[in-house]
């Protein structure tokens, strides 16, 4: 699920094409239909779709309407790409150990969607990459992977996020495969790798 460029679905189809995931993209859904996303996904022959929120009343309408729409694929697993919707309990509880997402920080630091402003101004030395689990409250769920990205001297937002995303783009799919592949196990806040 995407809101925008969606280079992280990018490299989650690079892997799946490459057989990296064990696994293949069965839909791309956006809240956002000039999101560029839907058209990488059309590009890797996935079938992309839009869910505009503003006909809906309520979060939890919105969700109910986004798990119907996910129900006929039988997904295993649902990857937040740069989703810019906080997610209902509902939907979070309906997908619960199966919902991914990921968070350009070293979680629990800098949450939210200016994680990497918010590092540089906080004069942070390092930052980094958080791949976890979703759960009620945002960028707080059970952590699967991390990798850390040190902050250089006169780094501008647009220089570091540019080195976040080239981690990220390689530690999604790895933490992708991990789960599809039951390397995980999940139990209350902590997931362990096998």
């Amino acid at each position: 699920m995407c809101s925008g460029r969606g280079t992280n679905l990018q490299a989650i189809l690079d892997a799946a094409r490459r057989g990296r995931l064990g696994a293949r993209v069965a839909v791309v859904v956006s809240d956002r239909r000039r999101a560029y996303a839907l058209t990488r996904a059309r590009r890797a022959g996935v079938e992309a779709r839009v869910l505009d929120p503003r006909p809906y009343r309520s979060r939890a309408a919105y969700d109910r309407a986004l798990a119907r729409l996910l129900a006929p694929y039988r997904v295993r697993l649902v990857c937040l790409a740069g989703f810019m919707r906080i997610l209902s309990p509902g939907f979070v509880r309906r997908y619960a150990g199966r919902l991914l997402n990921i968070h350009p920080a070293l979680l629990p630091a800098f949450p939210g969607a200016r994680a990497v402003r918010d590092a540089l101004a906080w004069g942070a030395k390092v930052t980094g990459v958080t791949v976890h689990f979703v759960d009620a409250q945002v960028d707080h769920g059970p952590i699967i992977a991390q990798a850390a990205v040190p902050i250089r001297r006169g780094d501008t937002e647009a220089r570091l996020l540019a080195r976040v995303h080239r981690v990220e783009h390689r530690l999604y799919p790895e933490a992708i495969r991990l789960v599809l592949t039951g390397r995980t196990r999940l139990a209350g806040r902590r997931v362990t790798v096998r």
